[in-house]
């Protein structure tokens, strides 16, 4: 048994209790009790205000999400230009406003005007028939009047809100009418949550209804009919204007857990249909700053590489913030968390820091951390990585680049070489099949860029496909260059690297050299469980070039 003075219906132990049982299965249904006077102790009367012309399209009526979604935008923007609902009473009657109503006054949550809760004297009249509705004659303020018989039991259990309107301290024996006064786009909605905490279910199956019946549960903190939408939601085929909207819901502290899930799903749906830019190039530079966080937050973003990522992030921000001071706020704000310095060149990282776009203390603290990070030992680096796996901030977490990350020894005596260390995932290997390639970091040999290349070749000879390796020189003009090389891989069952290859080349701007069957054995073996070349799932290579004089 609670104390006393315990709060039966806090928000989060209403969630907590609720949702740990599944919200429908357990809970009784009481959907017969619904406007049922038989079954009921209070008269709920709905006061329906008219909307304007231009703003009545609900969830119904709207073409697509995305009108909807427009629609929803427009009102949230007319509504901040107008004061919140002007609410008559009379002298016997005592306005209740929503919980905390005068700080979010103008804040983003209150997506409708403010709902105003009339507790009013019993008049002797009762309602004639629940379902039907009275028209007002002043169509300026009350549109018309819609009457429910209610269970003040059974609303309190579902929510707080109610759960304090019926326990006020009034005299609950003379106070059985409680007055809502409401917008007409927000009638449906209401109706569809008010049958909800009778039967634990929704009659609408649109998305833009079931986010209606969102909205509406969140102003009445009914928890259980918030994740209950948020679980249609996620059920619901996605779309990008769907999934910016979830992304953009407005938040509150109910809001925030019930649609966490809704809002996880909207961030993995763009991660994943814009996970290559350079295919959406158009669609990625329109989107508004929550998609572009959704989508740079991603582990599997393929893009060359991290400078790609910050060359992107520097011309989105430049499209969509011309000013400078505003520029600079989002940047340093929102955007610089989610560019993995610690993976950009050093080349890059120099011109990060005479960038005018930063806050010069956000460059050079980016910067600085990403030095060091590299200066780190590598068990220290996957140590980082490790603790920041699991936590939003990933900056030491590798992506996907389609240009995979290099470690470079650099020799200058006796002789200029350098020896180049490639690993690549059995799944990134995996992924070549039939005819894919996969190119390294550029990295620099006296004075000239090189790369490596690992394909998935046909044998000119056996005509089956295989695994083949390629160093190439970028092409930087006419120059000739004579290089020793040798690749080496990592082999079971000793696990150290095992020389496969040799040979000497002159390279010219663009050209490549390699072997198109490193391992001499067929893909179907090189990829086998029993594999000599992937230990612990990552193939080992090692190339060592020597410039020849």
């Amino acid at each position: 048994m609670r104390g006393s003075n315990s709060d039966l219906f806090d928000p989060r132990t209403e969630m907590d209790s609720v949702y740990s049982r599944g919200a429908s299965s357990s809970d009784g249904d009481f959907g017969f009790a619904f406007n049922d006077s038989n079954f009921s102790d209070r008269l709920l009367r709905i006061e329906i205000m008219g909307d304007m012309p231009e703003n009545k399209c609900d969830g119904e009526g709207c073409t697509s999400l995305a009108d909807w979604a427009r629609h929803r935008k427009r009102r949230r923007e007319d509504i901040k230009k107008e004061n919140a609902t002007e609410v008559s009473a009379g002298a016997e009657e005592q306005i209740l406003n929503q919980p905390d109503m005068d700080d979010c006054l103008g804040c983003e949550n209150q997506d409708e005007d403010a709902v105003a809760m009339i507790e009013e004297p019993a008049s002797g009249d009762e309602a004639t028939d629940g379902t039907e509705s009275t028209w007002s004659m002043d169509c300026s303020t009350v549109e018309r009047v819609k009457t429910l018989h209610i269970s003040s039991p059974i609303l309190a259990a579902k929510s707080p809100f109610f759960y304090k309107l019926f326990s006020n301290g009034m005299r609950e024996s003379e106070q059985r009418h409680v007055t809502l006064r409401i917008n007409a786009s927000e009638e449906s909605a209401l109706m569809e949550l008010l049958n909800f905490m009778y039967s634990n279910t929704l009659s609408t199956n649109t998305a833009p209804g079931v986010l209606d019946v969102l909205m509406s549960a969140d102003k009445f903190e009914v928890a259980s009919c918030m994740r209950y939408c948020s679980r249609q939601l996620r059920n619901m085929p996605m779309t990008p204007e769907s999934a910016l909207l979830y992304l953009e819901l407005p938040s509150s502290v109910l809001m925030a857990e019930a649609v966490q899930p809704l809002t996880d799903a909207a961030k993995q749906y763009l991660a994943s249909r814009y996970r290559d830019m350079t295919k959406f190039q158009e669609e990625v530079m329109s989107l508004p700053l929550a998609g572009v966080e959704a989508i740079l937050s991603s582990d599997d973003l393929q893009v060359a590489s991290e400078d790609a990522v910050y060359d992107f992030v520097l011309k989105w921000s430049r499209t969509q913030y011309p000013k400078l001071e505003e520029r600079r706020e989002v940047l340093g704000a929102r955007l610089a968390r989610y560019i993995r310095f610690p993976f950009m060149t050093c080349r890059k990282l120099k011109k990060v820091l005479t960038c005018n776009d930063f806050d010069h203390d956000v460059a050079s603290k980016a910067v600085l951390e990403a030095l060091f990070f590299k200066a780190e030992a590598p068990h220290r680096q996957r140590s980082l990585a490790a603790e920041e796996s699991a936590s939003l901030n990933r900056r030491f977490v590798e992506r996907a680049y389609k240009y995979r990350p290099v470690k470079v020894v650099e020799f200058e005596l006796p002789r200029q070489q350098c020896v180049v260390y490639l690993d690549l995932k059995r799944e990134e290997c995996s992924n070549l099949f039939p005819s894919g390639r996969v190119y390294s970091q550029a990295f620099h040999l006296g004075g000239q860029g090189f790369f490596l290349s690992a394909h998935c070749n046909m044998d000119q000879q056996s005509s089956f496909h295989c695994f083949g390796l390629f160093l190439g020189m970028q092409e930087k003009g006419n120059v000739s260059f004579a290089v020793d090389y040798e690749f080496a891989a990592r082999a079971k069952p000793t696990e150290e690297f095992v020389s496969k290859y040799k040979g000497n080349y002159t390279f010219t701007g663009g050209k490549a050299v390699g072997y198109r069957n490193l391992f001499a054995i067929p893909w179907t073996s090189f990829m086998a469980d029993d594999s000599l070349y992937f230990i612990n799932g990552v193939l080992h290579l090692r190339a060592e070039l020597t410039i020849r004089h």
